[in-house]
């Protein structure tokens, strides 16, 4: 056996000449894998990478991931070692800042738990830097999909809001005040809008920022929606 079943570890020969290279390379491995921060899943090109960085290398991938889709890139002395990921392994997805876990075909994002046929749980946190427009409400894009439980939204105001309005209330169209009322447009005003029982979301909802005393002329609040979803069985 040349290497470890779980990580793919390059094991140490009797014979073999300059053992430390071999070491060396499992160590480096094992220093990416073992915390397994996986920066992104969703580059198909090599980037220049620190040694130890690893990626969910995509479908498509091409040049040193070329042939590796599905696996675990590793950075490793300038180049690229690979691990096939197994049912259970767990991680951090950086650039969507959310626990994975892998249920043997793929990496599921936010999922909590996982039955042997697929069924499961997953937390989710969907953001967004929203630009307040002009006039008496403003609108997001729709922000927590189809078939969520949202537990609540949270917000801050990174760019004052101007116009001459004294407050905001953050809602969604039918509650205007859902989430908060009276929240101040000053630059660090926040928002924590947790719901008394979790709602059902069946289509994709926007969220709503409505102007009291006065109107909106701009200003930017960055909104996280905190919800759950629920994973079918696969049969």
């Amino acid at each position: 056996m040349d290497e470890t079943n779980q990580l793919s570890l390059p094991l140490l020969r009797a014979s073999q000449a300059q053992k430390h290279v071999t070491m060396n390379e499992a160590l480096a491995r094992l220093d990416g894998l073992v915390p397994m921060v996986l920066i992104s899943r969703s580059l198909a090109t090599p980037p220049a990478a620190a040694d130890g960085s690893c990626y969910a290398v995509p479908q498509g991938a091409v040049n040193d991931w070329a042939g590796h889709a599905g696996e675990v890139a590793v950075r490793v002395n300038g180049g690229w070692a690979f691990a096939t990921p197994a049912r259970g392994w767990r991680g951090f997805l950086l650039d969507e800042g959310m626990a994975v876990l892998h249920d043997g075909a793929d990496w599921r994002a936010g999922a909590a738990t996982l039955t042997p046929h697929g069924a499961g749980l997953g937390l989710a946190v969907a953001e967004l830097l929203h630009e307040v427009t002009a006039g008496t409400t403003s609108a997001t894009l729709p922000l927590i999909p189809p078939g969520a439980i949202l537990f609540g939204v949270t917000a801050r105001v990174t760019e004052a809001i101007t116009g001459g309005a004294t407050g905001w209330q953050l809602g969604n169209p039918g509650a205007p005040d859902r989430f908060g009322s009276g929240l101040g447009v000053e630059q660090g005003s926040w928002a924590r809008g947790v719901l008394s029982a979790p709602m059902g979301v069946y289509e994709p909802l926007p969220l709503l920022l409505t102007a009291t005393g006065g109107v909106f002329a701009g200003g930017r609040v960055r909104i996280a929606a905190h919800f759950a979803e629920l994973a079918l069985p696969a049969d």
